[in-house]
């Protein structure tokens, strides 16, 4: 048995250490992690999940590398400014948890171009690892997969460590909300984590789908373009309400059965 094993995770609380809406950002995307592990969608302790705090310019939450998903707590995360620099964080107790270069690199990126991308989620499921290997990328299978008619696309330029891939991470972003780092994973923005919770898993349904009907070896249906755009259209925020605000209420409620304690 590994030395670390033995040691013993207490996390202080930062409640009384924090302002209102800073709390609040802390327990929305402590649930938010806790909701991408319930939906299989974490990478133990890999890959990201950020959120803007409000009044305090490009300063955001992230999680500390080395717990799980699941575990994670609103006072376990860490607050950093656009350069890296922690602001706060908890006594984790025997750990002395840090954060994650590549976290750092690729969220502060967005946080700092996109005022509008409160939230931003990364992931590294083996259907978006899949479908970001393909050439023909995402394709437009399925009404659900319309929605990410036009999603953008990052090309692999290796491990996201070099301050240098800020740049083309923000030019190929552009506007869109969801975008396919190839060779790599998905990620999503959102204005809040419920929204951003939405894209991720409404792109991880469509690219499992695309998936399922590759390997049955046959035809696939094509769809005429102008549906397509109709239906896309559909998505867009101009023709219905925002994502996130009728699902996440209940997606807490469903944590609060299954898998309590994030909010502390």
């Amino acid at each position: 048995m590994l030395e670390s094993s033995r040691k013993e995770l207490r996390i202080s609380s930062m409640r009384d250490k924090v302002s209102p809406a800073e709390w609040q950002c802390r327990v929305d995307t402590a649930a938010a992690y806790r909701l991408v592990a319930m939906y299989g969608m974490d990478d133990m302790g890999a890959n990201h999940i950020s959120m803007r705090i409000p009044g305090e310019g490009h300063n955001f939450l992230i999680n500390p590398y080395g717990m799980q998903y699941e575990e994670i707590t609103a006072s376990s995360l860490i607050k950093i400014d656009e350069h890296g620099n922690v602001l706060a964080k908890p006594d984790y107790g025997d750990f002395d948890f840090g954060i994650n270069r590549a976290g750092f690199v690729i969220h502060s990126a967005i946080h700092t171009a996109r005022e509008d991308a409160n939230c931003v989620i990364h992931t590294h499921t083996w259907p978006g690892m899949a479908i970001s290997s393909l050439e023909c990328g995402l394709l437009p299978l399925t009404q659900t997969a319309m929605r990410f008619l036009k999603i953008a696309y990052h090309d692999f330029n290796g491990v996201v460590l070099d301050m240098s891939e800020q740049e083309r991470l923000v030019r190929d972003l552009g506007t869109a909300n969801s975008m396919i780092l190839k060779n790599h994973g998905l990620l999503v923005t959102g204005a809040t984590v419920g929204e951003a919770f939405n894209w991720l898993h409404r792109l991880e349904k469509s690219c499992f789908a695309q998936l399922a009907a590759m390997a049955c070896n046959t035809p696939l249906n094509k769809v005429p373009e102008h549906v397509l755009e109709q239906t896309w259209n559909n998505y867009q925020p101009k023709t219905r309400r925002p994502f996130g605000v009728m699902e996440w209420p209940g997606l807490l409620r469903k944590l609060d059965r299954q898998n309590p304690g994030y909010d502390t």
